[in-house]
C-alpha cells in the first residue's frame, strides 16, 4: 500500500516508460513479498487449479529478469513488522473482512480482548503467506539468486540498498519506498511486452511537484500510511501537498512538532501563537476598501463624471466616453490588484487555520516512532553475519527436484527452461574471463551467430550453439558413468537427454500437456535442431553480451551483414536506375525484385510505337498489329484503365 489516498496518481505525470534494456546488467532490488501476492493472484484469477501459483511465479519470473532482461536481482524478504504495522494490518484485515472488531473482542474469553482476537484472526493467514515465503526463498536458492532479510519493512531495506548505492532501483508498488530513502522505483515491470518498465525517479519527482523525502513523509502522517490507516481527518493528497510545500524539507518535520503542540507560526514570519488564540474561519471577514468604480464600464470614477467628461480608460481603448463593460470584466487599476492580493492573503491565512486547527486537535500527533521508522537507514538483519551479493550457479538438479514435486513438471521441462539463464551465465563468465569451458556441463560449444531477432522490441542475436560430444549422441549408460564419476552433482544429458537416456524431444508432448497455454512470463523455449549426426541448440542471447564473449565470431557476423546490406543496396539501385530509364537491365533479373509499374505498363505512342514494333520479334509484331486494328483511336485521352487493356488483353 505505502501512503494512503491517491499518492500514485499524484507521482504519475513523472513516470517514465522504460525500454527492455533499461534493466540490462544492472542490480535490482525485488520486494519478494510484493512479487508474490500481485502475480500469483493474477495466475490464480486466469488459471484457479494452478499448483502453488507462488513458485511458478518466482521460477519464470526470476528467469525473464535475470535472462531476458538481463539485471541482476536481489531479493529482499520482510522481517518481523512493528507493532504499529501490526495494528494497521489487523485494522485493515477487519475492515477488509467486514468483522465489526468491537463485536468480536466483547465475545472473546481472554482479557486482551480487541487486540487477542485481531492477533488470532491475522494469524492463520500470516502462517500461509510465511509459508509461501520460505518455498519461494528455497526456490530462489537453487537458483543461485542472494536472499536479503530486512529487520522490518523489505520495501525499507530495497530503498537502503538503492539510497548506498548497491542497487540501481528498486521493484515494489509501495509507495513509501521513497520515504525510505529509494532513488528510483520500478513500480510495473512486464517482461512479455516492448515497454516493460514503469520507471520513476525521485529528481523527477523534485523538480516537478518539488517534493522531497521529509515532506512526503509528512504527507504520509496526514493522509495514512502502512503504520497509520487514519491520518488527520480532512486531510486529502491535494490538501497535504498544499500544507507541505509551505515549509522547506529541513523545517517540515519540526513545524508538525509545534503544530501538534498547539503553537502557530506563520510560514513567513517567526511569531508564535498558541492556536487556541487565533480567530475563528467561520466569521466574516471585512471587505477590503478600494476605490470607487463605474457601475457602466468598471473602470475607477463616477459614472456622472463619466458621462460628462468621459473616461480614460475608455477614451484610450475605443474613444467613446464610456463603454459598457462587457461580461466577466475583471478592472486592473493599482486599487483592484492591491484588494484582490489582499483578499487570496486572507483566503491563504485563513486555510492555515483551518488546517493547523485540524492537525492540533489529533492526540499525539506527529508520531515520532513513524517518522523514525521512514528515516532509519539500519534495515538490514545482520544477526546471522552480513551477507554478500553474489550471484552462484543454480543447482539444477535440486531445482529439478523441487519443480517436479510441487508442480508435477517433467524434468525435461524443467531444464528446457534453464537454457536461457544458464546461457547467460555462460556467456557472462565469458565475457569477464575466456576459458575453453563449454555450455551446460561442456556438453555444447558456441558454433555461430545466425541473425538478429527482434523479440518484444528488443534485438537479439539468434546463437546456434552445436553438440560437443563424440559421434553427436551419447548414451544412458556411458552419461550416467560420467555422472558418478563427478560425485553425482552433475547429471549428464542435462538438456538433450532426460533421466533416461531418451531423447528431450521425443518428450516435448508429454510437456505441453502439463502446461497451460496462458501462462504468465513464461519465457520462449530454446529450438533443438538436427543435421545429419550433429544436434545443435538455438537461443535468443543479448547482442552486446555475445559481443563481449566472443568477439571475433561477432566481428565475423558484423562484416558479413555488411556485405549483403552493401550487396542488396546495390542491387536495388541498379533495378530503380533501370526502371527511371525504362531500359530493361542485362541479365537475369535478381530473385526478388519486383517491377516497377512503369516497366511493368510500358506504352508506345506515335511512331515511337511503330519503330520499337519493329524491332520485337514476330508474335510481338503481330500482337503489336492486333493492337493497331483496334477500332479505338489511341491517340485521343482516354482513360489509362481503358488503355491498359486494349494494350495487354
Amino acid at each position: 500500500m505505502g501512503v494512503g489516498g491517491s499518492f500514485w496518481d499524484l507521482l504519475k505525470p513523472y513516470a517514465r516508460q522504460e525500454g527492455p534494456g533499461f534493466l540490462r546488467g544492472r542490480r535490482v532490488a525485488v520486494d519478494l513479498s510484493f512479487w508474490i501476492v500481485s502475480h500469483s493472484t493474477a495466475i490464480q484469477a486466469r488459471s484457479p487449479y494452478a499448483r502453488s501459483p507462488h513458485i511458478r511465479t518466482t521460477f519464470f519470473r526470476t528467469l525473464a529478469l535475470f535472462s531476458k532482461i538481463g539485471a541482476f536481482p536481489v531479493f529482499v524478504v520482510d522481517g518481523t513488522p512493528s507493532p504499529l504495522k501490526s495494528q494497521a494490518r489487523a485494522a485493515r484485515f477487519f475492515r477488509g473482512s467486514g468483522i465489526d472488531a468491537a463485536a468480536a473482542a466483547s465475545t472473546s474469553k481472554e482479557p486482551e480482548g480487541e487486540a487477542s482476537v485481531r492477533a488470532s484472526l491475522v494469524k492463520g493467514r500470516n502462517a500461509v503467506f510465511t509459508r509461501y515465503v520460505k518455498d519461494c526463498v528455497e526456490l530462489l536458492g537453487y537458483l543461485g539468486m542472494p536472499v536479503l532479510q530486512a529487520k522490518g519493512e523489505a520495501e525499507a531495506l530495497c530503498a537502503q540498498l538503492n539510497n548506498e548505492g548497491q542497487v540501481d532501483a528498486c521493484i515494489t508498488s509501495d509507495s513509501d519506498a521513497f520515504l525510505f530513502g529509494a532513488k528510483t522505483v520500478i513500480k510495473v515491470l512486464r517482461s512479455n511486452c516492448k515497454e516493460p518498465v514503469e520507471c520513476y525517479n525521485i529528481a523527477d519527482i523534485e523538480s516537478g511537484i518539488g517534493l522531497k523525502r521529509k515532506q512526503m513523509v509528512a504527507m504520509a502522517l496526514l493522509i495514512g500510511c502502512d503504520h497509520d490507516l487514519q491520518g488527520v481527518p480532512g486531510f486529502g493528497v491535494e490538501t497535504a501537498l498544499r500544507f507541505v510545500r509551505l515549509f522547506d524539507e529541513d523545517h517540515i518535520l519540526d513545524k508538525l512538532h509545534e503544530i501538534g503542540r498547539g503553537i502557530y507560526s506563520s510560514a513567513e514570519g517567526d511569531d508564535k501563537t498558541h492556536i487556541d488564540d487565533l480567530p475563528s474561519t467561520s466569521a466574516k471577514s471585512t471587505p477590503v476598501a478600494r476605490s470607487r468604480h463605474c457601475s457602466n464600464c468598471g473602470h475607477p470614477g463616477n459614472k456622472k463624471d463619466h458621462i460628462k467628461t468621459g473616461c480614460n480608460y475608455c477614451l484610450l481603448d475605443s474613444l467613446e466616453n464610456c463603454v459598457e463593460k462587457p461580461a466577466g470584466f475583471v478592472c486592473e487599476c493599482p486599487s483592484c490588484d492591491k484588494a484582490r492580493d489582499l483578499k487570496a492573503q486572507r483566503r491563504q491565512e485563513n486555510w492555515q487555520i483551518k488546517v493547523f486547527k485540524r492537525i492540533a486537535a489529533e492526540t499525539n500527533f506527529p508520531n515520532g516512532e513513524i517518522i523514525k521508522l521512514y528515516l532509519s537507514d539500519d534495515n538490514l538483519d545482520t544477526e546471522n553475519g552480513v551477507p554478500l551479493l553474489v550471484w552462484n550457479e543454480p543447482n539444477v538438479d535440486a531445482l529439478v527436484d523441487m519443480l517436479k514435486y510441487t508442480q508435477r513438471w517433467e524434468p525435461s521441462y524443467i531444464r528446457q527452461h534453464m537454457l536461457p539463464m544458464l546461457s547467460t551465465i555462460y556467456l557472462r563468465e565469458m565475457a569477464s574471463s575466456p576459458c575453453k569451458s563449454l555450455l551446460l556441463y561442456d556438453q555444447y560449444e558456441f558454433h555461430s551467430i545466425q541473425r538478429i531477432k527482434i523479440r518484444y522490441g528488443h534485438p537479439y542475436y539468434l546463437v546456434k550453439w552445436k553438440r560437443a560430444t563424440r559421434g553427436g549422441m551419447l548414451s544412458a549408460g556411458v552419461s550416467d558413468k560420467k555422472a558418478e564419476l563427478e560425485g553425482g552433482s552433475r547429471q549428464a544429458e542435462v538438456v538433450v537427454l532426460d533421466d533416461e537416456g531418451e531423447e528431450e524431444e521425443e518428450e516435448e508432448e508429454a510437456t505441453v500437456k502439463c502446461e497451460s497455454a496462458d501462462s504468465l512470463d513464461e519465457p520462449d523455449l530454446p529450438q533443438v535442431l538436427r543435421d545429419d549426426d550433429c544436434i545443435f541448440l538455438l537461443t535468443d542471447e543479448d547482442i552486446q553480451l555475445v559481443d563481449a564473449a566472443f568477439p571475433d565470431e561477432s566481428q565475423r557476423f558484423q562484416r558479413e551483414q555488411r556485405l549483403k546490406e552493401e550487396k542488396s543496396r546495390s542491387r536495388k539501385s541498379k533495378v530503380n536506375a533501370a526502371a527511371s530509364g525504362f531500359e530493361t537491365p542485362k541479365g537475369p533479373r535478381p530473385g526478388g525484385v519486383q517491377l516497377s509499374i512503369k516497366e511493368f505498363y510500358r506504352s508506345t505512342k506515335g511512331a515511337a510505337g511503330d519503330e520499337a514494333a519493329g524491332k520485337r520479334p514476330q508474335a510481338e509484331a503481330d500482337q503489336s498489329s492486333k493492337r493497331k486494328a483496334s477500332p479505338v483511336d489511341l491517340s485521343k485521352k482516354i482513360p489509362k484503365s481503358l488503355r491498359r487493356r486494349l494494350l495487354f488483353d
